[in-house]
């Protein structure tokens, strides 16, 4: 019987390359299908197992959620890597704001142990809350992009944590709405993209509730809706209406000081997005 011409000896072994601190593994293809992203996916999306996550540092602590930057690479490929927003929420008793029940009316929680422990705010209640606005700020995302809303596209949810796109201009994050200073001629443009946000959330019966130039970003030219966790059903939320109403004064507002528009801009605006809705 013939010999082959090679011996272990001649084997050549490369160490896998593990993840160090503020690394792991990806957790892309550990999560339920229905924890990510919606299809078609952006080609920027990093599937690969292969992946390592990497915390690269805060970018915002909120009042209830803590937001990162997070890079998603594959070692050695240049070609597969991503730079992504994650944001973990908090659980109840660490937050700086709670969030009440202006924004839960209409919603049901499944599982009735879960509702008692989040109404008796126990140990296990206070973490079934955090879960649960991930999961409502999630869903809402996941809504919004595939009715062609400006918002991130959300890549996926693990428990607290959900990861979305890096919203960017010229290598910088974008800014919040409010931190800026647009010139005239593009403050009517932005005004246009706001109110076509506005109307496709109000046709499909959802209102924002915490709409303002905080939750806006500027990428450039473009508006980002962002922070959505407490998105209402303008119908079954017995102050839908009225928070819509408020979404209208905030944002004009901010247009007026500005320079765009004028006092019954809001109330303008708020009587288009109810003649869209019905």
């Amino acid at each position: 019987m013939p010999q082959p011409d090679w011996s272990f000896d001649d084997l050549t072994f490369t160490p896998t390359t593990e993840p160090g601190p503020d690394q792991r593994w990806s957790t892309w293809s550990s999560v339920q299908a229905g924890c990510r992203g919606p299809e078609p996916r952006p080609a920027w999306v990093v599937t690969a197992d292969a992946a390592i996550d990497t915390e690269l540092g805060e970018v915002k602590s909120g009042k209830e959620a803590d937001c990162f930057l997070l890079e998603r690479a594959v070692p050695g490929d240049p070609g597969r890597s991503t730079l992504m927003i994650g944001k973990r929420y908090r659980p109840a008793d660490k937050r700086l704001f709670h969030r009440n029940a202006t924004y839960t009316e209409g919603r049901r929680t499944r599982n009735s142990r879960d509702a008692r422990a989040t109404a008796k705010a126990t140990a296990y209640g206070r973490e079934v809350s955090a879960v649960q606005w991930a999961a409502a700020e999630w869903a809402a995302l996941v809504r919004l992009w595939q009715l062609g809303v400006p918002v991130p596209y959300p890549v996926q949810i693990d428990g607290t944590e959900i990861l979305m796109e890096l919203v960017a201009h010229d290598g910088e994050v974008a800014p919040r709405l409010a931190a800026t200073r647009p010139a005239a001629d593009l403050l009517a443009e932005l005004w246009e993209q706001l109110e076509q946000a506005m109307t496709a959330m109000t046709r499909a019966g959802l209102v924002h509730g915490d709409l303002s130039p905080y939750n806006l970003l500027l990428a450039g030219e473009r508006l980002v809706v962002i922070d959505v966790p407490q998105l209402v059903d303008l119908v079954a939320n017995p102050q839908g209406m009225d928070l819509l109403h408020r979404d209208c004064r905030n944002v004009a507002s901010w247009f007026v000081r500005r320079g765009y528009g004028g006092p019954d801009s809001a109330d303008e605006l708020f009587a288009r997005l109810l003649a869209s809705a019905w």
